[in-house]
């Protein structure tokens, strides 16, 4: 009896040696969310490199259904493999996943970085238990190796192509995670009745430290549509820019860096850096005439006098052609920051600080005295002509913190549009006249910082519904000038991420 018992125990133990081999630096492996074709997870030790099988309708919506093979983490962590499926039949958007996921309940929170059949490589994301899945698109395609990071709040993806090291791809947002979560890696067919296989190989999980070394600030322009909330990444540099201008025609996007306006392609590539002249301190505050033949920006670089007499560089606001040429002077008075044209062209809309206070100004694009709008006490900022140029919209802390108002192009009938305890910035209004997205940072921020927790909030100005149409690292910077795409079914922003040095 003692013989056979001793067996048996040595039997059990070798199976589950076995099974802990099998799984490699996996801990266990299953199904996540309802499948027809139970899944699989094998691990080839020769090769350092694992197959899973998995079925699954999709991991998207506010359920997921793939197969999972996963460890018990903590901390700030790093996933990294290099991915292929084993065939390029099938559904074009089957996954496979470098994922960290709060448990293994269908809803879960979670982060992945996908690869998907086609191609397309994407951060997605669930910020909440039974939330929407989000997604935010890379300009790579078929990456030879990815990588998903968890940094303190956030999570962002790096990719690198065939010849190239892992850099920063796409992000970051903010995922929720709590105590222990589930690190590994997943495969999901996209087709409940069929199975779909992919190799992960050179795969490491391991805790990361940003130690002593200083992060790296990334820019990243995006555009979010407004249909599917999906972002898609246009460009993104290791430095700082801000506020994305769209063309009429839909063809580029402008932003500024280096106190110079930059055009690039909405396709993406490489920025093309406009010529301004003198005016080579340009801020965040700039737009394109209606008629896309003029620039209005505005600029530090020249001396100013202040009311007493002290010599500064306050903003001044200029008008240039849109190919870029030398500036002709529009305020005379500053600081003064362009905001917004008027739909015939012939105005501009501008803040101007007058005597200590802030406040919405229009002055003729040819030239000639400012006219004050708002007299409230408080700071008035953000203004922008409606499309049909009878409203002028603005933001204002004249009731305590910052909300959204609108008045009439002759500053009268001033309203308030709605009230919340957020604080909101930048209101811009979609060419079809339907929507007005803008910036809401939490209630214990003041003024417009940078890199902090915001919201791009979306509101039908038909029914005054709000909801939130992207969250993301920024503020100051990503939104703070005209950025809807002339078909109104997008918007432009640029988001911030500090990323650790590889």
């Amino acid at each position: 009896m003692r013989k056979c018992s001793l067996a048996a125990a040595l039997a059990i133990f070798l199976v589950h040696l076995c099974n802990a081999q099998s799984l490699g630096i996996f801990a266990g492996h299953s199904d996540v969310g309802t499948v027809v074709h139970a899944g699989s997870t094998g691990y080839d030790s020769s090769k350092n490199a694992y197959t899973l099988v998995g079925s699954g309708e999709n991991m998207w919506s506010t359920a997921d259904a793939f197969q999972f093979a996963w460890k018990k983490v903590s901390g700030d962590v790093e996933i990294s493999a290099d991915i292929s499926f084993l065939n390029s039949g099938g559904n074009e958007h089957k996954k496979a996943v470098l994922m960290i996921r709060q448990s293994l309940d269908p809803d879960s929170v979670y982060a992945d970085v996908a690869l998907h059949g086609n191609g397309l490589t994407s951060l997605q994301y669930r910020d909440e238990k039974g939330g929407t899945t989000h997604e935010v698109e890379s300009t790579i395609s078929a990456p030879r190796r990815l990588r998903i990071t968890r940094a303190g709040k956030y999570v962002y993806i790096s990719l690198a192509q065939q010849g190239s090291d892992l850099h920063f791809a796409a992000g970051s947002v903010r995922i929720p995670l709590d105590g222990e979560f589930y690190a590994g890696i997943g495969v999901c067919s996209h087709d409940k009745n069929a199975t779909e296989q992919a190799t992960f190989a050179n795969v490491e999980i391991k805790n990361v430290s940003s130690g002593a070394a200083q992060p790296v600030a990334y820019s990243s322009l995006e555009t979010v549509t407004i249909a599917t909330t999906i972002r898609h990444v246009v460009y993104l540099a290791p430095n700082r820019f801000e506020a994305s201008n769209w063309a009429h025609d839909g063809s580029y996007l402008l932003f500024n860096r280096n106190g110079h306006l930059e055009k690039l392609a909405v396709g993406g590539g490489a920025p093309e850096v406009i010529n301004s002249g003198f005016a080579d301190k340009l801020n965040n505050d700039h737009g394109i005439s209606p008629d896309s033949t003029q620039l209005a920006v505005s600029d530090n670089s020249q001396e100013t006098k202040s009311a007493t007499g002290a010599a500064s560089h306050d903003s001044l606001v200029y008008i240039l052609p849109i190919a870029g040429g030398t500036p002709r002077r529009l305020t005379q008075n500053a600081p003064s920051y362009g905001h917004g044209w008027s739909p015939d062209g012939r105005t501009l809309a501008f803040v101007g600080q007058r005597n200590g206070d802030f406040d919405i100004y229009t002055i003729p694009a040819s030239g000639g005295a400012e006219t004050r709008l708002t007299t409230a006490k408080g700071l008035d900022d953000g203004p922008e002509y409606s499309p049909d140029g009878q409203y002028i919209y603005f933001n204002s802390e004249r009731t305590g913190h910052m909300q959204i108002w609108r008045m009439h192009s002759d500053g009268t009938g001033q309203e308030q549009i709605f009230s919340d305890d957020y604080n909101n910035w930048f209101p811009h209004i979609s060419p079809d006249g339907k929507w007005m997205v803008f910036l809401t940072y939490e209630r214990d921020v003041t003024g417009h910082p940078e890199n902090k927790d915001v919201m791009l909030r979306l509101m039908s100005l038909d029914d005054k519904k709000i909801l939130v149409l992207t969250k993301l690292f920024g503020g100051q910077g990503s939104i703070n000038v005209p950025s809807w795409s002339p078909d109104s079914k997008s918007v432009a922003f640029v988001s911030y991420q500090l990323v650790g040095t590889e």
